[in-house]
């Protein structure tokens, strides 16, 4: 039987701060708990704490390394509802949490979360009426009403979070039991679902929300010998917030008497309210708004029109408006501010096209081998071929070089191309020259797991994966029940940054020391369908990072067939394949365990032109993260790395002996990497969904889209859409109630005619 001694110390090992506790306050038991908030306690203390077994509890926040819980309270009243609102939206995310019961029937979800963990959030609440003022009781807990009008009341808090500063009582105290996974092995969370899980508790609270209290009067002034009214009230009580919020990127998901809206840079769930004139806040990352905060029109206006604590000047522009003048009391068209119809959205994202031939050309080792495999293939694919090849130079350079700010050549590219339009030839080249200069070994074809990858890069520190169909990896990790696939899309992630680092790897059983990789270099040379790819993407794996680092270039049609040819490979190409294998950059035997890479010096224009596009994308990242676009900023975060590895990859590729960044290596690099990601930018609107329900509706959306006059008779729809009448209705009449569809029925004798329609604000 285990002990809790042994417990607390898997907890520990697992980076959890745990701390005994008394159970009857639910406190820890160790006097003054706050140095535990930003350490874990030694293996001395937990001896002492635990030689015998006593409740315990676990720290969240920063000292459990990003420990957040959602505690349902009243005996976890809520939590059904809220697990299926959730899987609504995100099918197998709940599988994903540990879940623990409490002995009062309530339930805590726990993970951890790779960004800042808050304190702790009340979420949801409700209200109960008592009869007299006393004391009373409720699931285990005294409560004192408060005097609200003539009634008394008791507000119950149903849902909230356990963030930093916050410790909860843990199994295998008793009464708490684990139901769900281990403590030991926690998910970390994206932003995305997080603020998922904390936006559809937010959105269960059935307490009518107040607006914060507003600061001192805004000034009234005298117009005819009488004084107005303050502008502020007046906006307050006859002001529509509604265009303002849809021009600062909210949407309204859902209408009526309590309209559900989604704050900027989100395609679904709810992350505020607007009732009685009161804008109530859920979301975290909803700036300039807080969260658990109600705000009226005025308070709204003045922080997204206006910033913080500029009251005076909202007012005053409001007054140029109309509002808090009497003259105007009582007319039917009362004044609103400019934008009182919806201003036109941000247009979407402009296609640049696919990747220009001219950009396709590589000189020196990229474009011989890119040059032999168009002449040998069935089906020459220049983009194709041109990925192959720069995915064998960046791995041959790997760990090599670097250039003066310490960028490496380790790329993950992705050739999108339909079946049979030359997609192994590539590879098949790729693999001979390899072979011919004793390389193959390096050669990985596959991701089994994300533990097989960091084992093979253990012992091959620097390796070329090529692989078909990456789209299936990526919908097996959005279906993914398990930690498995996602611990594939974890170890790609990191291994990417880890390129000019350390990549620590993980713990094994039986073994003290994890292990560690110094510089690895992973390259990845992959291909997929076009629509199966984009389709495969969440908005997870757009924000996280994995879709920012890849370099995606799409084929277009497959061209003209030819008689392939048996030829050698050029000397060329194998002499500096050969010397590449040959070359050690540092003296000694630390080459293959702590190499030093020779560095690639830009010349003074390189270093220009490399300066002034960060700064480029450091305007379009501003231009995103002002609109709340999660995904552009995610996207331009990554450019200007990818601009000077793809020019070090020119520089070394151009000449091998005597590199060096060029400007016009500079301006390729820049050149690529901008075009591909507004490409990718463009390509995601209309493909990417969350579920598999989602990707349904975009689907239709976009057959609308394309229909004559946007609009789709039912039966037409439904064969378009090739799936069975009950899940079709289902879908129109969700896209219907979320406002994006109109559903026009024509009488006519027999059967109505039934039409779908884009609304016009699409």
């Amino acid at each position: 039987m285990t002990t809790c001694l042994e417990v607390a110390s898997s907890y520990t090992r697992a980076k959890l701060c745990v701390l005994p506790a008394n159970l009857a306050d639910k406190h820890p038991a160790v006097g003054s708990w706050k140095p535990y908030q930003n350490r874990l306690p030694t293996d001395d203390e937990l001896r002492r704490w635990f030689k015998r077994d006593r409740p315990m509890c676990l720290v969240a926040g920063p000292a459990s390394d990003g420990l957040e819980m959602i505690d349902f309270d009243c005996g976890g009243e809520k939590f059904v509802w809220w697990r299926y609102k959730v899987e609504l939206q995100s099918p197998g995310l709940t599988d994903k949490l540990v879940l623990e019961r409490s002995p009062s029937g309530g339930w805590h979800a726990v993970y951890r979360h790779s960004s800042d963990v808050y304190g702790n959030l009340k979420l949801a609440e409700r209200q109960v009426v008592v009869p007299e003022d006393g004391e009373y009781e409720f699931y285990g807990k005294k409560y004192k009403p408060a005097k609200v009008g003539d009634q008394y009341v008791i507000r119950l808090t149903v849902i909230e979070t356990r963030g930093e500063g916050g410790i909860f009582l843990c199994d295998p105290t008793p009464g708490y039991k684990l139901t769900q996974g281990r403590f030991e092995q926690l998910p970390v969370l994206t932003e995305e679902q997080r603020m998922l899980l904390l936006e559809t508790a937010w959105s269960l609270t059935e307490l009518k929300h107040e607006p914060d209290p507003e600061p001192a009067p805004t000034s009234r002034s005298s117009v005819g010998g009488e004084t107005d009214g303050r502008p502020g009230d007046d906006f307050n009580e006859n002001g529509d917030i509604r265009p303002i919020l849809r021009a600062h990127g909210w949407t309204l998901k859902k209408r009526g008497d309590n309209e559900y809206w989604c704050r900027p840079g989100k395609s679904h769930g709810t992350s505020a309210t607007l009732k009685d004139n009161v804008f109530y806040v859920f979301s975290t990352n909803a700036f300039p708004f807080e969260p658990g905060h109600g705000y009226s029109n005025f308070h709204a206006y003045t922080l997204l029109e206006h910033g913080k604590n500029e009251w005076s000047a909202a007012a005053s522009v409001l007054r140029s408006q109309g509002f808090g003048d009497r003259r105007f009391a009582g007319l039917s068209s009362q004044p609103v501010i400019a934008r009182e119809r919806d201003p036109p959205r941000d247009p979407p994202p402009e296609d640049p096209g696919p990747i220009p031939s001219t950009l396709l050309r590589v000189p020196g080792f990229v474009s011989e081998v890119m040059d032999h495999c168009l002449e040998t293939a069935p089906y020459p694919n220049p983009v194709l071929a041109f990925c192959g090849a720069l995915s064998l130079q960046a791995f041959l350079a790997g760990r090599k070089v670097r250039d003066q700010a310490d960028n490496r050549t380790n790329l993950y590219l992705l050739g999108l191309a339909y079946s049979s339009a030359g997609k192994d030839s590539p590879r098949k080249l790729n693999a001979r020259v390899l072979h011919h200069i004793g390389l193959e070994h390096c050669l990985g074809d596959g991701f089994a797991s994300g533990e097989g990858v960091q084992d093979l890069m253990y012992t091959t520190q620097s390796m070329l994966f090529q692989t078909d169909e990456i789209d299936g990896l990526l919908q097996s990790i959005n279906k993914a029940k398990d930690a498995r696939h996602e611990y594939i899309m974890n170890t790609l992630l990191r291994m990417y940054s880890a390129s000019n680092g350390v990549f620590t790897m993980r713990p094994k059983a039986g073994k003290d020391h994890r292990g560690s990789i110094d510089q690895p270099c992973l390259t990845i040379f992959g291909t997929a369908v076009p629509t199966h790819y984009y389709q495969a993407l969440s908005e997870r794996m757009l924000t996280n990072g994995f879709f920012a680092r890849m370099i995606v270039a799409e084929s277009g049609p497959r061209g003209s067939g030819q008689e392939p040819r048996i030829c050698d490979i050029p000397k060329r190409v194998l002499q500096a394949a050969k010397w590449w294998s040959d070359f050690r950059p540092c003296t000694g035997n630390l080459h293959d365990s702590h190499p030093m890479p020779a560095i690639v010096e830009y010349t003074a224009g390189a270093e220009q032109l490399l300066v002034d596009g960060r700064k480029a994308c450091e305007a379009e990242y501003a231009k995103a993260e002002k609109r709340g676009d999660s995904v552009g900023t995610t996207v331009w975060g990554r450019v200007n790395e990818s601009s000077r590895k793809l020019a070090l990859v020119y520089a070394v590729s151009e000449n091998h002996q005597s590199p060096l960044i060029s400007e016009a290596a500079a301006t390729w690099g820049i050149q690529f990497a901008t075009h591909q990601a507004r490409r990718m930018l463009f390509q995601v609107q209309g493909h990417v969904a969350d579920n598999p329900f989602e990707a349904e509706c975009l689907k239709l959306l976009k057959k609308l889209s394309e229909a004559d006059n946007q609009e789709l008779p039912h039966s037409v729809a439904l064969k378009r859409m090739k799936m069975d009448a009950r899940h079709f209705l289902e879908m129109v009449t969700t896209l219907e109630q979320r406002g994006d569809i109109e559903i026009n029925v024509e009488p006519r004798p027999g059967t109505p005619g039934r039409f779908y329609r884009l609304r016009g604000e699409r």
